[in-house]
């Protein structure tokens, strides 16, 4: 039986991300919003924060058409804002990951991802600056609790995570049938990139009876 959506989770975590977030973007020098992110490839850490706020832009502001979060519409976003300060980028951002989570509460939680893409894009931020707490810190909790839910409702291959930094296991993906689900051993954040299509280090972790490729959510 799966768990009842908790509708506040995502704004718990836009909200712990948005405190912790913020502030280092604001203590950054202007050159390093230049720099490449390796987990968006094309993509600068200005480019990545560009493409958040207005997603989370869009949500506040009911504008979910289709084609909403496409590739194309994605591009069109970061083009938008090509003439923005950095500082303007970084206050829409402050404001979408505030606004944001009340409207995704009242939703069905078909928007819920949205918090956990975001909670992943500064963890690529922080991995292009070698700034500590990449796909960690304050949030972890409440983004393994939505990424299993996520990884259930899409149905990806069942999963039993053994994670070395987390007290208790974490079960993923569909409801293992016929057979034992693949099993991950190693850290949270290793975990995290696997399911966001992050690279990873070899030889820290261990994954067997599933492919990396398998367990992809944004892919």
């Amino acid at each position: 039986m799966l768990e009842v959506r908790d509708p506040e989770l995502p704004g718990r975590l836009l909200a712990a991300e948005r405190d912790a977030l913020v502030p280092l973007l604001r203590s950054r020098p202007d050159a390093d919003f230049s720099l490449p992110t390796a987990a968006c490839p094309g993509w600068t850490v200005r480019d990545v924060l560009a493409h958040c706020s207005a997603a989370l832009m869009r949500v506040v502001e009911g504008r979910l058409g289709k084609g909403a979060f496409s590739p194309e519409s994605n591009d069109r976003d970061i083009a938008d804002r090509a003439d923005w300060t950095n500082a303007r980028v970084v206050t829409e951002l402050e404001r979408g990951m505030t606004e944001a989570g009340p409207v995704i509460a009242r939703g069905d939680g078909g928007l819920d991802v949205i918090a956990l893409g975001e909670w992943v894009h500064a963890g690529d931020v922080r991995e292009a600056w070698g700034a500590p707490g990449a796909y960690a810190g304050a949030g972890l909790p409440d983004a393994l609790t939505l990424l299993a839910r996520v990884t259930r409702e899409r149905e990806r291959v069942p999963l039993h995570a053994d994670l070395t930094d987390v007290d208790e296991p974490l079960r993923l993906g569909a409801v293992a049938a016929g057979g034992p689900p693949a099993r991950y051993t190693g850290d949270a954040a290793t975990l995290v990139r696997l399911y966001a299509g992050r690279p990873v280090t070899d030889g820290t972790y261990e994954l067997a009876g599933a492919r990396e490729a398998e367990l992809n959510i944004f892919g």
